[in-house]
């Protein structure tokens, strides 16, 4: 985790090892705060200080106890009902506060001996800054916003502008997958950027249907 506090000049440098559901529920349940308004309250009896922390969360869980949930060719042998229990041990409403949930799965040998070309980290890199750049510009006027993932939902209105095919797209998602109202701000900010990383004005239906797609542990099946 790196963290960046305001004009004091500290930058920190902070790496926990181990599984997401493996911390105490407390421990997690006190990032909400600073993950949703990107600033830390110490409240005492007689006063109160509130010091910014604006950071990037990069965390990762097994899919269950045993690690083979949803495996394509190990059978899960976890006792009924633990799947669902070790999931629980992670709030939906942390859970609707991370901006992308991506399952990741066994790369088979064939790929990871495949020699095919594959795009340089140059290259995405340039992609990246590019990005990056657009979206400076877009908050020029915005003090204290500099990317998308700080847009207020007034904000997300004023820069994600969707057709109506991409609007229904949204809403049928939102109504078979059951996502939460925040994570339709999450879908709509991850979707504007992944058009800025393809240099895009404006938020097309194959940049929101990738953003959903990145939501897997918000779906009330998942697990279940």
């Amino acid at each position: 985790m790196n963290t960046n506090v305001g004009n004091l000049g500290i930058r920190c440098n902070c790496f926990h090892k181990g599984e997401l559901p493996e911390f105490k529920r407390q421990v997690l349940e006190v990032m909400r705060q600073p993950l949703e308004d990107r600033t830390i309250t110490i409240s005492r009896a007689k006063f109160s200080v509130e010091y910014p922390a604006s950071f990037m969360l990069v965390t990762s869980m097994n899919p269950c106890p045993c690690g083979y949930y949803n495996h394509p060719t190990k059978e899960c042998v976890c006792a009924p009902g633990m799947v669902p229990k070790y999931l629980n041990k992670i709030s939906g409403p942390l859970l609707d506060r991370i901006d992308i949930h991506l399952e990741v799965v066994p790369v088979p040998f064939k790929k990871l001996s495949d020699q095919a070309a594959t795009e340089p980290s140059t290259a995405i890199r340039e992609r990246v800054i590019k990005a990056r750049e657009i979206q400076s510009q877009r908050f020029t006027k915005s003090e204290g916003v500099f990317c998308n993932a700080q847009m207020s939902s007034k904000m997300i209105r004023q820069y994600v502008d969707l057709d109506e095919a991409s609007s229904s797209l949204l809403k049928n998602a939102m109504e078979k997958l059951g996502l939460s109202a925040r994570a339709y701000d999450r879908i709509l900010k991850v979707s504007r950027t992944i058009a800025d990383l393809e240099g895009n004005e404006r938020v097309e239906s194959h940049h929101l249907s990738e953003a959903i797609q990145y939501r897997s542990l918000d779906r009330e099946n998942w697990g279940g």
